[in-house]
């Protein structure tokens, strides 16, 4: 029986996600600031946590940075009133597995849940992935480029396993999408696009290419 972490200062809502994931069969427990929230999530007693960006005491952004280096495999789906694309993209960066703008349907949130706890739960077939002076350490979730470790975010560490491990394949922009982000992002948007600029900035300009008018492959 998977447990859920709910850190959520809206009581209404938070009811409301907690009775439903019960009706389910998941355990969740509910937390209303920040900062109990990060205590409660580092603890290691929780599979998945979905987190409010407003928060008193410490808001999303900052559980999710202690979250990042205490508990990097450990699923974060976002719930924000907050629907600009800014806001998106920081939490994505700052780790979080998925992102959901209030108001929202609950059996979306529950496919969303499931999917992440089956994707974190799934064994990585290797320990690393190489390529050249790439190494992605799938254990720990570090990376290394000739030997220097270099910081990724979770989002970032994905769509480089993804690229590295499908080395001298074309991936489409659609693909990305759904492997990297889910199936609920627009295809229209430019996200991977901004993201393998940020591979390239950090891993080097020619690790990943792009193939005009299809996507892009790690050679």
């Amino acid at each position: 029986m998977n447990r859920i972490l709910i850190v959520e200062d809206e009581e209404r809502i938070a009811s409301f996600v907690a009775k439903g994931l019960r009706a389910h069969g998941f355990t969740p427990t509910v937390v209303a600031d920040g900062i109990t929230g990060i205590d409660y999530a580092v603890s290691g007693e929780f599979d998945l946590v979905v987190l409010d960006i407003g928060l008193p005491g410490a808001d999303g952004f900052e559980v999710l940075e202690r979250l990042r280096r205490e508990r990097p495999g450990l699923p974060v789906i976002v719930l924000t009133a907050r629907d600009s694309v800014t806001d998106t993209v920081a939490a994505l960066e700052g780790g979080a597995a998925d992102y959901m703008s209030k108001p929202f349907r609950f059996d979306e949130l529950l496919a969303r849940v499931r999917l992440r706890l089956r994707v974190a739960s799934e064994p990585a077939a290797d320990d690393a992935v190489e390529v050249g002076d790439v190494r992605l350490d799938l254990r720990t979730r570090r990376t290394t480029v000739a030997g220097r470790e270099v910081d990724l975010s979770a989002r970032e560490f994905t769509l480089a396993e993804v690229l590295m491990r499908h080395r001298g394949q074309v991936l489409s922009r659609e693909q990305l999408l759904s492997q990297v982000w889910g199936y609920d992002f627009d295809p229209g948007s430019n996200v991977v696009d901004v993201y393998v600029g940020y591979l390239r900035k950090k891993l080097g300009a020619d690790l990943v290419s792009t193939v005009r008018g299809v996507g892009y492959r790690v050679d």
